[in-house]
Order: C-alpha cells, then sequence, then structure tokens
C-alpha cells in the first residue's frame, strides 16, 4: 500500500492574516475553505490567497512543520512565502532507505 504525500499551505485572507494548514491534496482543501467547509478560523475573511505549498512527505513530518510555522511571527511567514527563509529540515525524521 502506497503512502500519501502530505503538504503544507499557507492561505492569506482579505484581512491579510495568514492561516497554515497541512492536507494530502491541495486543490480539493483549497475549495473546501472557499466554500465555507474548512476551518472554522477562515469564516467570514473570504477572499483567500493560496500564497505557499510545500510537499513535505508524511503526515507526522507535515503536522511538526504546520507547528512551527503557526509557532513563527508574522514576517517568518512572509519570508517563508517568498522563499527567503526555508523550512527546517530538521524537523523532518530521516528514514532508512533499506
Amino acid at each position: 500500500m502506497s503512502q500519501q504525500s502530505w503538504f503544507v499551505y499557507i492561505i492569506r485572507t482579505a484581512d491579510n492574516t495568514l492561516y497554515t494548514g497541512i492536507t494530502t491534496d491541495i486543490e480539493r482543501r483549497f475549495a473546501q475553505h472557499c466554500t465555507g467547509k474548512g476551518a472554522k478560523y477562515l469564516k467570514g475573511r473570504s477572499p483567500f490567497q493560496l500564497v505557499f505549498e510545500q510537499k513535505i512527505g508524511q503526515r507526522g513530518d507535515a503536522l511538526r512543520i504546520e507547528h512551527w510555522i503557526k509557532q513563527q511571527p508574522k514576517q517568518i511567514k512572509e519570508s517563508i512565502i517568498t522563499n527567503q527563509t526555508t523550512l527546517p529540515c530538521q524537523l523532518i525524521r530521516q528514514r532508512d532507505q533499506s
């Protein structure tokens, strides 16, 4: 059984706040947010713009990266969006290649 790849993403809202989440399907999840079926935080904050997405791999790794991003000040999140700050690869567990 193949494992799905997980992604971390950032959405910019109409009031210029940033929302971070994870998913296995960016297009589906963004559509859910746009139709009000996503996170409660986003209610009443549309329109949305998907400003960042990156394939992470396994769910646990995506959760760790998501948590790290959510702990950062907005200035760091903005630099992640513009690729001036890289995500901390040490949060992604190394797997044996056997």
